[in-house]
């Protein structure tokens, strides 16, 4: 029996969804799977529709981003920008630079390899950072190098034409990961400095049966590695294994130097760290370029929209270095604070990272909607409510209620975590989605459902739960509208 005040049985309380919804919380997948639903009417703060304790700990998946987004938004604020310098480090005469150019990472995330002519950030339906795993992933049409290429036209521009010497990275925004701890908490651990979320992207088209792919293209393309190319064509209907293999060193990127200026060094090796100056020593009259990114609020919602996991984890390293840390875990008391002054209850908030990856993260379906609710209170409601996947229309929700009549009304962060079971040779499923509902023109209840527990065989079954729970927000939806945007007579 679930437990708290004006809580039913489970099949009592899925019934009062009504019979669409329970017939797919019926289903086969969630036969020991637990079931959460919040659903409040921000008008008066009461409770519309609610299935299981709204103060247990489930696992959310990526809708953990609600959390460590919301926070990065605060801490930064929405009008943010990264400025990435460079600076000339030595004599420029006759156009060539004795000494080194140093790039000083300031931990942007696309360093305008995504940035659009309107200063907006692309992002597709599914992310190109998910397509070792998930099917449909597509590309943004940007140069993955522009921020790069700005740079380094900028640096022309201030007469220098040839680089003696050599190209540094000061990445010493924050700390890598402890070199003795094999399992860091933030996983993937960011770096200071992103270009194309730091993966390089293949594209293969097929050829003839038994035969070498007919096109392969890949992006960046930078000097000076080349791709090896030992796929293979096979029948329409057979399985398609396609792997790209990093570790041969320089068998992935094509050969050839797009840069502007020639530089002496060598393009491989380690960044010669060891150059660098002491820590913040840089003098302004030596900086030759800077790249300045789109607002943080562009960034915020390519990692809401598209689930960016890199991107997710980087704002907790941009917290900790706010805070004038260079470690990435005191990113954790900013988070807190910021919590408890949006009036969720930090101890219903478990987190160990910002993307949802990690075994700790946990929160309650009543702290997921009392941070919707904190948005709703704020200037930047709507511009916070947009940020988010739209159901039918864009981000991780673009591809399901195409034709349904909550299409554009369902504002939500989808999450999903699907892990092996050995024993059964199957996958054990959460799945969440947390957001706002239309109940009625310009007025949205905030709502948070989640499973944890499902059980499918393989990766087209553990996408048929994302699209049950994307399918129930559409329902709620639709009732919501239908009751006039006004919660139900049991309410509590």
């Amino acid at each position: 029996k679930a437990e708290g005040k004006g809580e039913t049985q489970s099949g009592e309380a899925q019934a009062e969804l009504g019979p669409k919804v329970e017939k797919i919380m019926n289903h086969p997948f969630y036969r020991y799977g637990e079931w959460g639903y919040l659903e409040v009417d921000p008008a008066n703060g009461h409770t519309v529709r609610s299935l299981g304790p709204a103060e247990r700990l489930y696992i959310p998946g990526s809708s953990t981003k609600l959390f460590s987004v919301s926070a990065t938004l605060d801490d930064l604020g929405f009008d943010h920008r990264f400025k990435t310098p460079v600076y000339a480090q030595g004599r420029v005469k006759n156009g060539t630079l004795r000494g080194n150019l140093v790039l000083v990472a300031s931990g942007d995330l696309t360093m305008g390899g995504r940035t659009t002519p309107k200063g907006t950030v692309a992002y597709t339906p599914v992310d190109h950072t998910y397509a070792n795993d998930v099917p449909g992933a597509t590309l943004t049409p940007e140069n993955p190098l522009a921020g790069l290429d700005e740079i380094a036209r900028q640096v022309r521009k201030s007469g220098i034409r040839r680089v003696d010497g050599n190209v540094v990275i000061d990445d010493r925004l924050f700390d890598p990961p402890p070199a003795d701890d094999p399992d860091p908490n933030l996983d993937p651990w960011p770096s200071p400095i992103t270009i194309n979320d730091n993966v390089i992207d293949v594209e293969v088209t097929p050829g003839k049966v038994g035969e070498a792919p007919k096109v392969v293209k890949w992006r960046p393309q930078i000097s000076p590695y080349h791709l090896d190319v030992q796929a293979k064509t096979v029948p329409a209907g057979k399985p398609t294994t396609l792997s790209v293999n990093t570790e041969s060193q320089g068998r992935i990127v094509v050969s050839g130097d797009l840069a502007a200026i020639s530089v002496g060094a060598s393009p491989t090796g380690k960044n010669p760290s060891s150059k660098l100056p002491k820590k913040g020593s840089y003098s302004s009259k030596d900086r030759v370029a800077a790249y300045v990114s789109p607002p943080y609020s562009q960034y915020a919602k390519l990692i809401l929209k598209v689930s960016h996991n890199y991107g997710a984890n980087l704002n907790v390293c941009l917290m900790a270095v706010k805070a004038g840390s260079t470690d990435c875990n005191d990113a954790f008391p900013v988070m807190k604070k910021f919590f408890e002054n949006a009036g969720v209850d930090v101890e219903q908030v478990a987190l160990a990272d910002g993307r949802g990856g990690n075994p700790t993260d946990r929160f309650t379906p009543k702290a997921a909607t009392d941070l919707l609710l904190y948005w709703l209170k704020q200037p930047q409601a709507e511009t916070f409510r947009e940020m988010l996947p739209e159901l039918g229309v864009n981000g991780s929700l673009a591809k399901d209620c195409k034709d349904c009549p909550a299409r554009g009304k369902v504002f939500a962060k989808t999450g999903t975590v699907a892990l092996p079971d050995f024993v059964n040779g199957r996958l054990i499923e959460a799945e969440s989605l947390g957001g706002y509902l239309e109940a009625e023109p310009g007025r949205y209840h905030v709502f948070y459902l989640v499973v944890n527990g499902a059980s499918v065989q393989n990766i087209d079954e553990a996408l048929q739960v994302f699209n049950d729970l994307s399918e129930i927000a559409a329902i709620l939806q639709e009732d919501a509208s239908h009751q006039g945007g006004g919660s139900h007579s049991d309410q509590h």
